[in-house]
Order: structure tokens, then C-alpha cells, then sequence
């Protein structure tokens, strides 16, 4: 019997853990090795088939915030010259888009909260990850940094009303997106409302919103777990 094959997840921040992600990984016989940042990351991706970066309230180069952003911006750079599958979720893939030559803006645009729905471009619906968003799907949002420009070597895959650039692809296999598969309506339930009421968002509206999305959003989040489980299991024997 193989070992299973083994996917780094990067936790950036202690409240954007991989919730159900962890789970649904190990169903698909992948094996997620949690590291939090602040705790020091390998330097390098040997051992590991699969690359997840999660979200946190950081820009790309917070150095200051959070020093572990050097090596993980190296392990990025890494994953995009060898192709290895990676997913990488709100800051994660803002750390793709920055890395590769793309552009991110703090506190831009219009923030986007609670469950969004998420359509596919041409080539997120043939991409094999995207393509399981269907015509479209909501996906829950809570971020108030943008990807505003991206990187010269990436196709777009997914937008939303409010964001264009809502998940793209390098190569063949690097993924980043906007939107948070690994969150659900128990998530927003969470949230501060007190905090959201400040800035004029209604957070019973969210949940309420997002109760009624949770079947939707868990098929095509689960659904797009697995088929990403797929290209590191296939990885893997390379």
C-alpha cells in the first residue's frame, strides 16, 4: 500500500483555518499538512504534492506583519515553476496573482460579504477544477483587498457581479481565487455582527442569505475540492 500523497496547507491567520477543506482532502486520499505560518514554513516543496495557501486579513508583502510571507512567497514561486497543483484561497491567491507579476490594492473597490455568486468564464468551464461551479454557484466573500490586475501569464476563470477577477489559472495546474470554497453558512453564522453593523452590513441578512445557498455551495465546493485532490494524486506519480 502507497503513502497517501501529501498536500502543505499555509495557515495565515488563526481565524481563515481550512474548515471542511481538511476533511474533504483526506476523503480524496490526500493527506493536508497544516503549518501555520507564524510557526515557520518549509523552504522548500520536496515531499509534498499539493500546495494550499489560505486567506487572512494581510497584504501579499506584509513583512512586517508576518515575516513567514518571504518563504511562502518563495514556495509560490516553486509551485508556479514546476507546475504543482496548488489552490490558493483570498490572500492565497492574491499572494499568486502579486508573486507572478500581478497587481493587488488594499482596502479597493467594493468589499464583497457573505454568499456572492460565482460564473465561470469560457475557460473556467472547461477548466477541470472550475468546471464544477456549473453555470454558476454562490461561493462565500469576505474580503476588502482586490486582485486588480492580473498577472500576464494568467487566464481568467471566474468573476462575479461586483469583482472581475474572481479566479484564474497559471500554467496548468496554480489556481487562485477570490472566493472561500472551504467556508459555509455555519461561517458566516460567526461572524461579528456588531463589527459588520459598523460598516453598514447586515449580518442576519448574510446568514439568512447564506442558509438558503448552503446545498448549492457545498456540492460545487466539494465538488471542486475533489477534482483539485485529483491533480495531486496525479501529481504524485510524476
Amino acid at each position: 500500500m502507497t503513502d497517501r500523497p501529501r498536500a502543505l496547507v499555509i495557515v495565515n491567520a488563526t481565524s481563515s483555518g481550512p474548515k471542511r477543506l481538511t476533511e474533504w482532502l483526506e476523503e480524496e486520499g490526500v493527506e493536508p499538512v497544516l503549518v501555520n505560518g507564524e510557526d515557520g514554513l518549509p523552504e522548500q516543496l520536496d515531499g509534498f504534492s499539493g500546495l494550499v495557501m489560505l486567506g487572512g486579513g494581510l497584504m501579499p508583502d506584509a513583512y512586517e506583519t508576518a515575516p513567514w510571507l518571504h518563504t511562502e512567497r518563495k514556495l509560490t514561486q516553486q509551485a508556479i515553476d514546476d507546475d504543482v497543483p496548488t489552490l490558493g484561497i483570498c490572500l492565497g491567491g492574491q499572494i499568486i496573482a502579486d508573486v507572478a507579476g500581478g497587481e493587488v490594492r488594499e482596502n479597493y473597490g467594493p468589499p464583497e460579504r457573505g454568499s456572492v455568486t460565482i460564473t465561470p468564464t469560457a475557460d473556467g468551464s472547461a477548466d477541470p477544477v472550475l468546471q464544477h461551479l456549473g453555470a454558476k454557484a454562490p461561493m462565500i466573500q469576505h474580503h476588502q483587498d482586490m486582485i486588480t490586475q492580473l498577472p500576464p501569464a494568467a487566464t481568467l476563470l471566474a468573476t462575479s457581479e461586483l469583482i472581475e477577477n474572481q479566479a484564474f489559472r497559471i500554467g496548468q495546474h496554480v489556481r487562485g481565487l477570490q472566493f472561500h470554497p472551504e467556508a459555509s453558512a455555519e461561517n458566516v453564522r460567526g461572524w461579528n455582527a456588531e463589527s459588520l453593523a459598523e460598516k453598514g452590513v447586515d449580518h442576519a441578512a448574510l446568514v439568512v442569505q447564506a442558509d438558503a445557498d448552503y446545498d448549492a455551495n457545498t456540492a460545487a465546493s466539494r465538488a471542486l475540492v475533489g477534482a483539485f485532490a485529483a491533480e495531486i494524486r496525479e501529481a504524485a506519480k510524476r
